[in-house]
């Protein structure tokens, strides 16, 4: 998502998802047909390099979710290079060029507020516990603006009820890690530093939701959000917090970064609905990263595809209201 404040940004600097896309798609595909190729931009494309092997310790134990669509993953390449991750900086290639200043060890989440056993608990805790306990899931989850992504980790819900939630537990609200030293792009105030971010308990507590801390079975890259990260497959990508540090049960709606800069665009639900447009560009249809640029878009499904799974959750809602 690509709002800045005003005083860091030009409205010319503002660039939608497929726009951006489409550039870096066909500069790709100039490249593999040989455009240009005497003025320098012949490259191999991202697609062909395989940076999933080695690059990252694996993750032992997976095993497949029911929960895991069929279709098949975008490239290992494209998901660790087209990232939407301001703390790292507000271009989608700069996360994974500064994803180096990020010490995911050692690394410990706070949980608070409406709860029986408030605590923290440890990245190594969690990744040496849920295997054994919880199991560590693949989940193929395709994800707005299209990817679809294996991300490795288990269901949130399973972390949450160790600190035993009260009856006044209404929602389930999550900050980012504020270290400028580590994240660069928070030395700039492009946005309300720490990130923040929130999900009603239903849907906190549904399968769907999980926690990453891998992708491709190994432990997740900088960029990507390291070391656990929130993926919710039937909402936008602003909703899935990244490098996460605090969470806390609430009794109120808690306030969340995009929807407190810019509440016209980005909704506390944020349920993928095609028929609900961003202000500045349809959200109908997708084409899907890595796809050739003459390929036709895909029409946008509304929860993102998961409605047979998640619907129930907003029953009797107005999805307009409430985007």
């Amino acid at each position: 998502m690509l709002i800045k404040k005003p005083e860091f940004i030009k409205p010319s600097d503002i660039t939608s998802p497929e726009a951006w896309n489409n550039r870096r798609r066909f500069l790709r595909e100039a490249a593999v047909l040989g455009i240009g190729a005497g003025l320098g931009l012949l490259t191999a494309p991202a697609s062909a390099l395989r940076l999933g092997s080695g690059r990252n310790p694996r993750i032992p134990g997976v095993v497949e979710s029911p929960l895991s669509t069929a279709e098949a993953p975008t490239e290992y390449a494209d998901v660790t290079s087209y990232n939407n991750f301001y703390e790292l900086g507000t271009d989608k290639s700069d996360p994974a060029a500064n994803a180096g200043s990020l010490k995911a060890r050692p690394w410990e989440i706070r949980v608070e507020g409406e709860c029986e056993r408030p605590g923290t608990i440890g990245i190594e805790d969690i990744l040496r516990r849920f295997p054994q306990e919880e199991r560590i899931y693949r989940m193929r989850c395709v994800e707005a603006w299209a990817m679809v992504i294996p991300w490795v980790g288990f269901p949130l819900a399973a972390l949450l009820k160790r600190f035993q939630p009260t009856s006044r537990a209404k929602y389930v609200a999550f900050e980012t890690l504020y270290d400028p030293k580590q994240l660069p792009g928070q030395e700039r105030r492009v946005l309300d530093w720490p990130y923040r971010e929130g999900l009603r308990m239903d849907e906190a507590m549904h399968p769907l939701t999980i926690l990453a801390t891998g992708l491709y079975d190994e432990l997740l890259p900088g960029q990507n959000g390291a070391p656990i990260r929130l993926v919710v497959p039937w909402k936008y990508g602003f909703k899935g917090i990244k490098s996460i540090v605090a969470i806390r049960f609430a009794e109120t709606q808690p306030n969340t970064t995009w929807s407190a800069l810019a509440p016209n665009e980005y909704g506390f639900y944020a349920n993928v609905n095609p028929q609900v447009d961003h202000p500045r560009w349809s959200q109908k249809s997708h084409r899907m990263i890595g796809a050739s640029i003459f390929a036709a878009k895909q029409p946008t499904l509304l929860f993102n595809g998961y409605g047979d799974q998640v619907a129930d959750l907003y029953r009797g809602m107005d999805l307009r209201k409430f985007f």
